[in-house]
């Protein structure tokens, strides 16, 4: 068996649909998923989104099938992508069968190098309330929590 993550590209755009179904599916019941979902609207176009400057697509692949993507802003160092110096993971996710073997940690390793060589300095992401498995990825990069967002309804 053949592991590797890659830069995503252009043939990978049905796949990288289907894995973000995938991903969003799976926050449908998450705590504080429906929110998210309704706040970050899906890619939708990846072909497209492929071909955008400031953005980055890893995917992880067993023997050449695609299991997993991390899509990545760039710093908006010259102007273009997140914000100053920081580069935001906006989406991260493996399929359920291909976790444990360390595919999350390697995309991630691939966005913190990518955002070292744009000139940036800092990278933030999100996970949910009670999803551990994206703490845990975070964590042990050493990406650890600044601040906690809490909200309520109030209708």
């Amino acid at each position: 068996m053949s592991f590797r993550v890659r830069l995503a590209h252009p043939d990978d755009a049905v796949v990288l649909d289907w894995l973000e179904t995938q991903a969003r599916t799976a926050l449908v019941d998450a705590r504080g998923g429906p929110q998210l979902l309704a706040e970050q609207p899906a890619v939708g176009d990846w072909l497209l989104a492929l071909q955008m400057n400031g953005r980055r697509v890893w995917v992880a692949e067993i023997d050449q099938v695609v299991v997993g993507y991390l899509e990545l802003m760039l710093p908006a160092v010259g102007g273009v992508g997140g914000v100053g110096g920081v580069g935001v993971v906006r989406q991260v996710y493996v399929d359920p069968e291909a976790r444990e073997l360390g595919f999350g940690d390697d995309l991630l390793a691939c966005a913190m190098q990518a955002i070292r060589d744009a000139g940036g300095t800092t990278i933030e992401s999100f996970a949910l309330p009670g999803d551990r498995n994206t703490k845990n990825l975070f964590e042990r990069a050493a990406v650890t929590a600044r601040k906690l967002i809490v909200s309520k309804r109030l209708d």
